[in-house]
């Protein structure tokens, strides 16, 4: 059974009550403002005042910059469920909150500041969070979520890796933001692994008990986790490697099966389920896709990077974002014609993206449509949630557990 999570009055402004609440909004504006200097640079050619190349800049605050913030929303929202233990709020995530926007501002501008100066400043967020949440699931003997200390400690490795090459110290750029995309994709596989087919079984249970519920978690499922690790790891360390297609592809299979498992098609008419199941869905299309391209070359490598990456970070996140958002805020789990835009929003971004380089003569067209419908989808994420988000909890309702 989950710990029961114990609350202290906060009296400071509401956004810091949580840390869902700043790391969900801050990661929207960052989603919807990045992608378009991201595209000024690629096709404009915007100089940047960043020291980094601009593929790494885009790669890099896209891993380390955006879903890293919401991977801290998540994990500071989650971990008092899981522990017992008191949230993190007030001043403490408001310097949490501060080093992670200083981190976005000292990468953009290191070619202003010096990579030295920009390397420290960006590094700072993800050590002091690492730590946070080691002591947060240490203190309270939550051995089970010791791997979220793990996933941590790779995506600081993944990001220092990334500054030693704009130091100047070693060529690591490719392998840093591949380690964190891997990290982002096992944490997807994982957590989804879990919230997935229980949202999943609630749901059917109360509004469709004919229907027979995800089949219970067992061995398939750890087979399924312990094959897709192998999988990223050998397409971190050798992306082009035969055997990392081929281990892919296995792995591409194999999640799909196990997503097929957990009855998705039966949550047609609940979007904040479905989408989940879609988010899930599209790592499963990713890692086929790694697979199939690397054994017969048939499409280009950034359609299935970005199948994983906006497909499924962007629309996990977005998935989890506004469900959280709502149920612990004491708003009701319903997904209203805004968050519904939202969920369309995000899909068509992924489409458009992994179809891009098939367009021929209009791909500049298909990427400007797919950067425009991303925006669009965390841009309208930060209107429709960020008040609920910056103002107190709806009294009467106990926050949802993640």
């Amino acid at each position: 059974m989950a710990a029961i999570p114990r609350y202290r009055t906060h009296t400071g402004p509401a956004i810091f009550s949580a840390g869902f609440r700043p790391f969900f909004l801050a990661a929207s504006i960052w989603a919807a403002v990045a992608i378009p200097l991201w595209l000024a640079a690629y096709a404009e050619g915007l100089a940047l005042p960043s020291l980094l190349a601009p593929i790494v800049w885009h790669v890099h605050e896209m891993v380390f910059g955006f879903a890293a913030a919401t991977v801290a929303g998540f994990l500071l929202t989650s971990i008092p469920n899981w522990t017992g233990r008191m949230p993190l709020q007030g001043a403490p995530l408001v310097a949490l909150v501060s080093l992670w926007a200083i981190g976005r501002l000292a990468v953009l501008s290191s070619g202003v500041i010096g990579a030295s100066a920009a390397a420290v400043a960006d590094l700072c967020f993800p050590i002091a969070f690492l730590l946070v949440v080691a002591r947060e699931i240490l203190a309270g003997r939550n051995w089970r979520n010791l791997p979220m200390v793990a996933a941590l400690a790779l995506l600081l490795i993944g990001n220092l890796l990334v500054h030693l090459e704009a130091l100047g110290v070693a060529d690591t750029a490719g392998l840093g933001n591949r380690i964190g995309l891997v990290t982002l994709f096992m944490l997807i596989s994982l957590v989804g692994g879990r919230i997935i087919p229980s949202f999943t079984r609630n749901w059917l249970t109360k509004m469709r008990p004919e229907v027979p519920p995800p089949t219970p978690e067992g061995r398939f499922d750890l087979f399924a986790l312990v094959l897709t690790a192998l999988a990223l790891t050998s397409w971190a360390v050798a992306p082009d490697g035969l055997i990392t297609s081929w281990m892919a592809l296995v792995a591409g299979i194999v999640v799909g099966l196990r997503l097929w498992r957990w009855r998705g098609l039966k949550t047609m008419r609940e979007p904040l389920l479905l989408i989940l199941h879609i988010g899930y869905g599209w790592l499963a299309l990713g890692l086929l896709l790694v697979g199939l391209n690397g054994i017969y070359e048939i499409l280009p490598p950034t359609t299935a990077l970005h199948a994983l990456t906006v497909g499924a970070v962007g629309t996990m996140t977005l998935a989890v974002m506004t469900r959280v958002s709502l149920g612990h805020t004491g708003r009701p789990l319903n997904a209203g014609p805004g968050t519904k835009a939202i969920y369309v929003l995000i899909t068509t971004a992924a489409i458009l993206r992994v179809l891009a380089p098939l367009a021929g003569d209009r791909a500049m067209l298909a990427l400007t449509l797919a950067g425009v419908s991303w925006s669009a989808a965390f841009g309208l994420f930060a209107i429709l949630y960020g008040g609920a988000l910056a103002r107190p909890r709806v009294a009467g309702e106990a926050a949802k557990p993640i």
